[in-house]
């Protein structure tokens, strides 16, 4: 069914506080007017604001001014904290955003951002907008080239197998768009939809990011091992994957399109899956480990196994003379320190 518009805003820019005449806009209820005397609600208590039909709210700073740069979802209101401070600054560029995407806005009290989050930490924003959902891979375009990269530019795909925790898909997203993996695919079934959590813990990384689904995960992955792509497995330990080599990560090469497949935070990849993969992939351990402790959590691991790899495209010796100017045009900057810059991140 279609989602109807808000309601009650003349023009879709307005920026309205909370106050009395508002109630029926809002979609206070009589018992919230009852209980409010003079324009105030009682102590402790938050007077309930309707939700639009068929919306989810986001919360945070990250993900509520990703999702109104972006034009995927349909953006209902933006709440923002009733209040001055260090969060003036961040407001006033969310109402700009809003203003330009049409958006109204709402200015109200902290006890109502916590209503409408469920108690998470909002920063002072939340956003009421539409879901947004997986794609299909029927529905997937092959990635582009971005400014300045080399058509043979080597392709990475992260596969994700039932990861259900909304904070590890969040984060997942949030080191996978970063370190620049090309496309993330989950497995429908018993997975963590795109959570407005998952947004936050992404940092937003989600409102811009695309994230895609199959039904047959393992159809998939045998196709993709035909068209000449490495598919990759994880596991905890080197331990044996019946004829699948298991190697450390620093061990890696990345020399074809290769696929990362990263399995549940409770049982790792399933044994069918194992099967499909060409090679696994051990994080090597810095000490030896009290037993009950020998792993990572999936998001943190993943973060160093994509590190791992991506890093090969940009590792150079550091005596390269590019990097040797470099280091020179830092030492010689009268600014503040630079960042290092990628040659060093590639050799750590």
């Amino acid at each position: 069914a279609d989602i109807p518009e808000a309601t009650g805003f003349s023009t879709p820019a307005a920026c309205c506080e909370l106050k009395p005449q508002n109630e029926a806009l809002l979609g206070w209820g009589s018992a919230g007017r009852e209980a409010s005397k003079g324009g105030r609600r009682p102590a402790g208590r938050a007077l309930p604001i309707e939700r639009t039909r068929g919306s989810e709210i986001l919360f945070g700073v990250a993900p509520c001014s990703m999702a109104l740069s972006q034009a995927r979802r349909d953006l209902f209101r933006l709440f923002l904290k009733r209040s001055g401070g260090p969060q003036r600054a961040v407001s006033s560029e969310l109402v700009l955003q809003a203003a330009a995407r049409g958006v109204p806005v709402l200015h109200v009290g902290r006890r109502e951002l916590d209503a409408l989050c469920g108690g998470r930490v909002h920063q002072g924003v939340c956003l009421e907008a539409t879901p947004l959902c997986f794609k299909r891979l029927e529905e997937a375009e092959e990635p582009g080239l971005e400014n300045g990269e080399s058509p043979n530019r080597r392709l990475l795909w992260l596969v994700l197998e039932q990861i259900q925790d909304p904070m590890n898909l969040g984060a997942l997203l949030r080191s996978a768009y970063f370190l620049g993996v090309d496309r993330v695919v989950t497995s429908r079934r018993n997975s963590c939809p795109l959570t407005p959590t998952v947004s936050k813990a992404s940092s937003g990384a989600m409102e811009v990011f695309d994230v895609y689904s199959t039904d047959d995960l393992r159809s998939f992955l045998k196709a993709k091992a035909a068209e000449g792509w490495e598919v990759v497995g994880t596991v905890s330990q080197f331990e044996t994957v019946e004829n699948v080599p298991v190697i450390s990560c620093l061990e890696f090469r990345w020399n074809k399109p290769i696929i990362l497949v990263i399995g549940s935070e409770g049982d790792g990849l399933s044994l069918e899956t194992q099967l499909l993969c060409h090679q696994m992939l051990v994080i090597p351990s810095g000490r030896a480990l009290h037993p009950g402790i020998e792993s990572l959590n999936v998001s943190v691991a993943t973060g160093i196994l994509l590190h791992s790899i991506c890093s090969q495209n940009f590792r150079v010796s550091p005596t390269d003379p590019g990097c040797v100017l470099a280091h020179a045009s830092h030492q010689q900057s009268p600014g503040p320190a630079l960042k290092p810059c990628l040659c060093a991140v590639g050799n750590t």
